[in-house]
């Protein structure tokens, strides 16, 4: 046991890797979802001579 954990010093532990995990994916998405919502909001409001900045 003591071979095992003198290797593993200094690295994350199993499971945990430095990159995304699958939350970050999903943070993702949402802002995509986010971001596509608004742009149709945009497009609709568009549709009732709404201006940007007016």
């Amino acid at each position: 046991m003591s071979t095992r954990s003198s290797k593993s010093k200094g690295k994350a532990a199993a499971g945990e890797s430095g990159g995304p995990n699958v939350y970050v994916g999903l943070l993702f998405v949402s802002l995509m979802a986010l971001t596509l919502g608004i742009v149709f909001l945009v497009l609709e409001l568009g549709s009732y001579n709404w201006e940007l900045g007016g």
